[in-house]
């Protein structure tokens, strides 16, 4: 069985981060995003192969990742010629492959669906699809999925009214598809699997069922969502390492430098080869990637840094995003939510 992981988009709601890594190589803690993804579907013992569908920056992505001999899957990459769309991106995708349904997930889906019932109740309904919901608390913001008691799709209602709110749940990215019903989608054209090939398979009565998921969900794809599925992870509300029977706590690689005398406040975590000077403190929800250097008497407030960066002594962060090889001098205060791509400096006492 074949897996599609859509991971085309360029990120643009996470730039600067974005520029020049792309989103599914953005780290949540030490790992790239798009591993959390292929894991989830190594626990299917029927996906075989997983087919990166991209677009931007596709060489970064396949270098991290390679073949996936280290994840212990085959990974293909496909490299869509112009954006295509969902619908157009996974016909693409899947190229001539017709044998077995195929399951598709949305690039910036964080989750912890339960993908072997997902595919037994695409099975025992014999659908041609099966789409993922999940609820949410304010359906106002979204595009519901009605379903009937037996959990066959209705409709669509793309940001409905109060009046026409009628459920709660809303397309959570992951659908199952048998392959004849991508001969619905043109071939080379732009298409919205949304808003073409579903509503399509609603009015021809096709079997189209929904599988309802009350587990973990969350879309990352902006600075403030990226924030909190740390958080999150952290707190343990996604059980996942590296906090998996561990939540609430400081969780340190065996290989950082913690100097004495350096204050870690739970829950934080602290990559490998990063090193933490004396008389800095570490506040909860920050996250220090591998690789960084930390000074003394500096001070980071629910921070997060990715690999290669440099806080000088007495420098105080606040909630900020910084991208790799980031530096801030002596004394700087930055205060908010500021985020800052890859490469910048923010010189001795500068205040933000």
């Amino acid at each position: 069985m074949k897996a599609i992981l859509l991971a085309g988009g360029k990120g643009t709601r996470l730039r600067p981060l974005t520029l020049h890594t792309p989103k599914p190589i953005v780290p949540i803690f030490d790992r790239p995003f798009l591993q959390f993804q292929i894991d989830l579907l190594r626990q299917v013992p029927e996906v075989d192969e997983v087919i990166l569908s991209l677009n931007y920056q596709p060489r970064r992505i396949e270098e991290v990742f390679g073949d996936g001999a280290d994840l212990g899957i085959q990974l293909r990459y496909v490299v869509e010629p112009t954006p295509l769309g969902t619908g157009g991106a996974i016909k693409f995708a899947a190229g001539s492959h017709r044998r077995d349904p195929i399951v598709v997930f949305n690039g910036d889906v964080f989750t912890d669906v339960d993908l072997a019932a997902v595919l037994a109740l695409h099975r025992e309904r014999r659908a041609k699809a099966t789409i993922v919901l999940t609820p949410v608390d304010n359906p106002s913001a979204y595009g519901l999925v009605e379903t009937d008691a037996r959990g066959n799709v209705l409709r669509f209602l793309e940001k409905p009214s109060p009046e026409q709110i009628v459920c709660d749940t809303i397309n959570a990215g992951i659908y199952v598809l048998e392959p004849e019903t991508l001969d619905r989608i043109p071939a080379d054209t732009v298409f919205s699997i949304e808003r073409g090939f579903f509503p399509a398979l609603i009015e021809d009565g096709e079997p189209f069922v929904a599988h309802v998921s009350r587990g973990y969900w969350l879309d990352i794809g902006t600075p403030d969502k990226y924030r909190q599925a740390h958080r999150d992870i952290m707190d343990g509300g996604f059980a996942i390492e590296p906090y998996a029977g561990r939540a609430g706590q400081a969780v340190v690689a065996p290989e950082a430098r913690i100097e004495t005398g350096a204050v870690l406040e739970a829950p934080c975590f602290v990559g490998p080869e990063t090193v933490i000077r004396q008389g800095a403190r570490i506040g909860p929800y920050t996250v220090v990637g591998r690789n960084c250097h930390v000074g003394e008497g500096a001070v980071l407030e629910g921070t997060i840094l990715w690999p290669n960066c440099w806080v000088a002594a007495e420098a105080r962060l606040g909630r900020s995003i910084a991208g790799r090889h980031c530096h801030f001098g002596r004394n700087v205060q930055v205060g908010g939510d500021a985020l800052f791509g890859d490469k910048s400096v923010v010189t001795d006492y500068s205040t933000m």
